[in-house]
């Protein structure tokens, strides 16, 4: 268990870093940024290289909504949940305080801004409100789930799960950025928000909650899906 709770931590860290640190420090570069676009594959490319490198310890999760989906799903010990959601949320906030500490450093510092955190309304990087931002998170981690649970099936080809949950990740930035700068994971969503200017943390509960939702919802669908239940 300790070697899992240790992927956990690490798979968590590196999404979160990658992610968030390509929207801190990259994306919005004059001339040379990598924008959303850039933002999305950096996500994609984060659960990517850690499925591959420790998704065979742990399974891979590296957010509390895929283990909750994966629980719902029978692929996943109830007792082994909440441990999980430590390490994961350490992760997260372990990089965050990495990340804090890089952009601290930047000439001219006045603060982090919003820190690629996640909102809605006044935080919505498109402006859109609750009912949207809720809506959203739920129908993207529900897919997120249907993608993760289908990719690892018996039936699936062998060997490529990483790739196909890595690309589902990059599609959904692509689609959700501009609604709630796209959680679909708690962790993630927590680790910046302690850090970020603005509403981030009292907005906080929307992003465990829809994620939550949203991996039970795509585990039942799985569930009724799935030739093999």
């Amino acid at each position: 268990m300790t070697k899992k709770l240790l992927a956990e931590f690490i798979g968590t860290f590196w999404l979160v870093l990658g992610g968030c640190g390509s929207a801190v420090l990259a994306a919005g570069v004059a001339d040379v940024g990598i924008g959303w676009l850039g933002v999305s594959l950096a996500f994609g490319l984060t659960v990517l290289t850690m499925a591959f490198a420790v998704g065979h310890i742990s399974g891979g999760h590296f957010n509390p909504a895929v283990s909750l989906g994966l629980m719902i799903a029978g692929r996943f010990d109830a007792k082994d949940l909440v441990p999980y959601w430590v390490a994961q949320v350490i992760g997260a906030t372990a990089a965050a305080v990495v990340l804090y500490i890089i952009v601290s450093g930047g000439a001219g510092f006045t603060g982090v801004g919003g820190f690629a955190s996640n909102g809605y309304g006044e935080a919505s990087p498109q402006g859109y409100g609750l009912t949207a931002a809720l809506v959203t998170e739920v129908v993207m981690t529900a897919m997120f789930l249907i993608i993760i649970l289908g990719a690892t099936s018996a039936g699936a080809p062998s060997g490529f799960a990483p790739i196909a949950i890595g690309l589902g990740l990059v599609l959904i930035h692509l689609i959700s950025i501009p609604v709630t700068n796209t959680s679909v994971n708690p962790a993630r969503s927590t680790g910046v928000a302690l850090f970020a200017d603005g509403p981030a943390l009292a907005q906080l509960w929307l992003f465990w909650l829809a994620p939550l939702a949203g991996a039970a919802l795509g585990a039942l669908i799985w569930k009724v899906l799935s030739p093999e239940d």
